[in-house]
């Protein structure tokens, strides 16, 4: 008899197979799955997709699952979470390198054990009202997400090697979801080995600085966009331009005034990653109606 495990490596097998015959015989496959992720890609002035960076958390303490749950609820396309590794090997959600910030404990994630990062208090830094929250498991939020609609940007903090990478991949696979995940890194050797592990995944490369030639970084890494910074944009204004010419998305981090929700527009960035998501997507309704 053929185990769930081993079927579900098979499925997993097959998927990336197809990619990768696709990609190597129709060059034009990386355009259009980054197309089919992020939607058309946008002319200046455009409405952007909207992300919401680690769920909602305007609304909710973050990377927490009432800020998922928050995101999930809304008008919102994409949301964004942050997953490390504890130090017994166990994917959770948070985005420092500590818990200091977000929890009532101290100390690196890396150094903490899945049960001593379940007994923190992960929201009542936030509002009383979310004394008691704890911190996500990766899988518990893929459960959640399952029975959403939305997509998920998903950013690997630091390096992740393939074994760790195929930890999470094999959580996607379980809950057929690839087809709305992204993931995201700062690290290119965490981008290469997405790219190894899991190649029929789409990847975004995190840049604070554009590279010289970010259509080139983009397409060495097989990824379908670069999530960087508005004032990386301003420093090379022709950069949008160049990765749209080659089927490539750009996306920005994080917006949460109209000033700068404009300057992106004006640019045609593709998504926009913002702690506001509700207040953006009723900006962008006001200022572009009938999206």
């Amino acid at each position: 008899m053929v185990t769930h495990p081993v079927r579900r490596a098979l499925a997993s097998a097959v998927v990336t197979l197809a990619l990768v015959a696709v990609l190597l015989l129709v060059p034009d496959a990386v355009r259009v799955y980054a197309t089919n992720m992020m939607g058309s890609l946008r002319a200046p002035g455009e409405p952007a997709f909207i992300a919401g960076h680690r769920g909602d958390r305007a609304a909710a303490p973050e990377n927490t699952m009432p800020a998922f749950e928050a995101a999930f609820a809304s008008n919102l396309e994409f949301v964004e979470t942050d997953v490390q590794l504890s130090a017994d090997g166990f994917a959770v959600l948070m985005h420092d390198d500590t818990v200091d910030r977000t929890t009532d404990g101290s100390g690196a994630v890396s150094d903490l054990t899945l049960d001593q990062l379940l007994a923190l208090d992960a929201g009542s830094w936030f509002a009383p009202e979310f004394a008691g929250t704890r911190v996500p498991q990766f899988d518990e939020f893929l459960d959640a997400f399952t029975g959403s609609r939305k997509k998920a940007l998903i950013e690997l903090k630091g390096f992740w090697d393939a074994d760790g990478i195929r930890q999470i991949v094999d959580d996607v696979y379980a809950r057929g979801v690839q087809n709305r995940i992204v993931f995201a890194s700062f690290n290119l050797t965490t981008v290469a080995n997405l790219s190894d592990v899991a190649p029929a995944i789409p990847r975004v490369i995190i840049k604070r600085d554009l590279p010289a030639d970010p259509v080139g970084l983009a397409q060495y890494y097989g990824a379908i966009a670069i999530l960087t910074t508005p004032n990386a944009l301003e420093s090379d204004e022709d950069a949008v331009a160049r990765m749209h010419a080659a089927g490539l998305g750009v996306l920005v981090y994080t917006l949460n005034s109209e000033k700068r929700w404009n300057e992106a527009l004006a640019y045609g960035v593709d998504g926009i990653i913002t702690d506001t998501p509700s207040t953006l997507d009723g900006w962008i309704a006001k200022t572009a109606p009938g999206t």
